[in-house]
């Protein structure tokens, strides 16, 4: 559990979600706030303009790049489940993360971290050969030396990526309700997703200084984690993960990149 005396934590959040003239995640904004920027690969979201803007920007700001890989799933936002095998969903990561390195190198910065998205992302809380894929992917991708992988404390993508030598980042979420057994309530679930500034504000405080959240049923969960993710495309995402940073200095909890 991370002490007040002593917390530090990452915080990040999903940017480069739109395509073409469509935009979705106001990117300028976040990356004046955000210590980590998951960018989207052009799966789920994204596409080369917007990778190389978001790169560019982030570098100036000295804001971590990492890969937001998913399913190949644009009109379902990569938030629909997928059977794809191992061997095609390895080349499929690896590919969105050597795209993403192409832009990031172009800025000055390289890719740092690669983090799932939606159904992959819960996919790989337990699905053992989703999660070794994904991680065959980061290691087809960066090679043996590998890249720090995000994931859910707990989850088969964390004890992959450890197995595989790669470094395991445990991420929390300061606007997402959360099982009495850790992991999230499904989106399609009521209350899944926090709505009120002043929740997510608490939310992100507890999980920074206390390493605790409160669950569905009301329990007190614990929950420790090294990155605190605010999604970029919820409405005022920039005003709240600014909101989210206030406090969290506020409460002695120092806000800096994992990586």
């Amino acid at each position: 559990m991370i002490t007040p005396a002593a917390a530090a934590i990452d915080l990040n959040a999903d940017l480069g979600e739109g395509f073409g003239r469509w935009t979705l995640t106001d990117d300028e904004a976040l990356l004046s706030v955000v210590t980590s920027a998951n960018v989207a690969c052009g799966f789920h979201a994204g596409d080369p303009s917007i990778m190389r803007r978001v790169c560019g920007i982030a570098a100036e700001r000295g804001v971590r790049i990492g890969a937001q890989v998913s399913y190949r799933d644009l009109a379902g936002f990569g938030r629909r489940s997928m059977d794809v095998p191992p061997r095609e969903l390895a080349d499929e990561v690896a590919y969105q993360i050597g795209a993403l390195e192409v832009f990031a190198r172009a800025a000055g910065s390289r890719v740092s971290y690669v983090k799932p998205h939606g159904a992959l992302y819960n996919r790989t809380v337990h699905d053992a050969g989703q999660a070794g894929a994904v991680v065959a992917g980061v290691r087809l991708a960066a090679g043996e030396r590998g890249l720090p992988v995000l994931g859910l404390p707990g989850s088969l993508l964390l004890t992959a990526a450890a197995e595989a030598g790669f470094e395991p980042v445990a991420e929390a979420f300061a606007d997402r309700a959360y099982t009495p057994g850790g992991t999230l309530v499904p989106r399609a679930e009521p209350g899944a997703v926090l709505h009120d500034p002043d929740a997510v504000v608490a939310r992100a405080v507890s999980l920074a200084a206390e390493g605790a959240v409160r669950a569905s049923d009301g329990s007190r969960i614990p929950v420790t984690a090294r990155s605190l993710c605010v999604h970029g495309d919820t409405p005022g995402a920039a005003l709240l993960a600014g909101r989210v940073r206030e406090a969290l200095l506020g409460a002695g909890v120092r806000v800096e990149a994992f990586t």
